[in-house]
């Protein structure tokens, strides 16, 4: 009995995302106009502002997602390059050329559904 309390008490510890196949929330982009574009990211490569990446808190870098806009269907495969993002309770930051195939980037943020690709 106290093994399997240990084991469910560890269970609830755990991130939402470890233990679910698909994750929704809100996703920002960066990387164009924000002194970010070409800076080294978490992962110690420039970030390419047109290129199909995101920022996740816990993935681990290499991590291929297939991110879906939320309103219009519309989706891209990018890979986790950068840690983040920290503000509010997003989810994902996108670079601003991943950002701009689901959405306008005038929009800011978008509400989107994640997966991990395999």
């Amino acid at each position: 009995m106290l093994f399997k309390s240990l084991v469910l008490a560890t269970l609830t510890l755990l991130p939402f995302h470890a233990n679910a196949a698909t994750r929704c929330g809100m996703a920002s982009h960066y990387g164009l106009g924000d002194g970010y574009g070409w800076r080294t990211m978490a992962n110690g490569k420039p970030m390419n502002p047109h290129g199909m990446t995101t920022a996740h808190r816990s993935l681990p870098f290499g991590t291929k997602l297939k991110v879906t806009n939320s309103a219009n269907d519309r989706s891209v495969l990018v890979t986790v390059t950068d840690s983040g993002p920290y503000v509010g309770n997003r989810v994902l930051d996108l670079s601003y050329g991943a950002f701009s195939k689901i959405a306008s980037p005038s929009s800011g943020i978008v509400g989107v559904c994640y997966s991990r690709v395999i």
